[in-house]
């Protein structure tokens, strides 16, 4: 049975939130408290998501298949499963042994259940005319943290941090699982073709003997994306304060970037689908670099950077599933999107650990200016991509 699209990037986006919250953003809540009660090395329990977005990054692109062949619906809902059966491990773990070993099963559920799978998924039902819902997607997943901080701080008041770990099990049973099952639609399996093999598949473009550089061009771009993310995302807050400014000053500065990611996602549902994801992705390379680059400068100019950093990081959210739809087209879209997930994912794991070094040798200054010039690279990558944007009618 079809469903409205509305409603289907609803159902999505209520997935979202809830996976989010219950994966990749739980340790910054959870991960202090858990150390605290059980004597296990914080840095190991923050490893624990580190080891399960390398997992999820390897299982990217056998999942990119499974959806390419049997759509989104049934491996999004086993995600849901595996996140619950993860986070019950989480939630009964007797040892530090099996308290990473569940997270290694939710990183088989990330790499089942995040963004790349979700808009894999759209790209799947509606073709290169997924672009707006990628975005709205977007938009309503932006506010997985807002949502999920203060839950996960709740629960923890009220059941102690195993307790908040079994209640996101049982929302991912009685929410994420039935929503996924009943709201999206079910497809018609396709078989892949025997004269062209999944590798070959996912490189195909309308300008097949580019394809290959065009592909190592995405990648490297996205990738260095989500470096600089992955590491802002963590190690903003200390930054600050390594620049003079108060723990409860940097805090709330740090909140800005938040609601300007939900509002270039805003701006691009009303105007991104007259630009070219190329440009999109450059001017969110623009927005990226100059924001780190006002963050070395003076204590004023900070929140106009994070305004800035905002925008940009919420313009690249949406090209991580636009650009390729734009560049390889619809047909192998979501097998293409397990691909470029891999080098993306692993990047996000080693970040944040790479960062903390840099960190602490180059102190705040030091971690800032490597940002910046990573932006740069990122600009250049993806400047290197425009030969192959050609205008298209807007998709609306």
């Amino acid at each position: 049975m079809q469903r409205p699209r509305l409603f289907v990037i609803v159902v999505l986006g209520i997935g979202q939130v809830l996976v989010w919250g219950s994966t990749y953003y739980l340790p910054a809540v959870l991960a202090k408290p858990t150390a605290q009660a059980t004597g296990w090395p914080l840095t190991w329990i923050i490893g624990g998501l580190s080891l399960g977005l390398v997992l999820s990054g390897i299982v990217s692109p056998k999942v990119g298949d499974l959806i390419e062949r049997r759509g989104g619906r049934p491996v999004l809902m086993a995600s849901a499963l595996l996140t619950a059966l993860g986070l019950l491990g989480l939630a009964a773990a007797p040892d530090l042994t099996a308290y990473v070993a569940a997270w290694l099963i939710l990183g088989v559920a990330m790499g089942a259940g995040l963004y790349d799978p979700a808009f894999a998924a759209l790209g799947r039902l509606y073709g290169r005319e997924a672009r707006p819902a990628i975005t709205s997607l977007t938009l309503i997943a932006g506010f997985a943290s807002t949502v999920c901080w203060p839950l996960s701080a709740l629960l923890l008041q009220r059941f102690g941090w195993r307790g908040a770990c079994a209640v996101y099990a049982a929302l991912q049973l009685v929410v994420v699982l039935p929503v996924y099952g009943f709201g999206l639609p079910r497809e018609a399996p396709r078989e892949r073709p025997r004269s062209q093999p999944a590798s070959t598949r996912a490189f195909k473009s309308e300008r097949p003997s580019r394809s290959p550089l065009l592909f190592s061009l995405v990648v490297l771009t996205q990738t260095l994306a989500s470096i600089i993310a992955a590491i802002v995302s963590v190690h903003l807050l200390t930054t600050l304060q390594q620049r003079g400014v108060p723990l409860d000053t940097a805090v709330a500065l740090g909140a800005i970037v938040g609601p300007c990611q939900v509002g270039a996602r805003l701006l691009d549902l009303v105007f991104g689908g007259r630009i070219h994801p190329v440009w999109e992705a450059l001017i969110a390379s623009v927005f990226v670099a100059v924001g780190l680059g006002l963050l070395m400068q003076g204590f004023g100019a900070i929140w106009i950077g994070l305004v800035l950093y905002g925008g940009g990081i919420g313009l690249r959210s949406i090209v991580r599933g636009t650009l390729p739809l734009a560049l390889f087209g619809a047909d192998g879209y979501a097998s293409l999107m397990g691909r470029l997930a891999f080098p993306m994912l692993v990047a996000q794991a080693a970040a944040p650990s790479v960062g903390a070094v840099l960190l602490q040798r180059w102190g705040a200054d030091g971690i800032l200016a490597a940002l910046f010039w990573l932006a740069v690279a990122t600009f250049v990558s993806g400047a290197l991509l425009i030969p192959f944007a050609r205008p298209r009618p807007a998709v609306g």
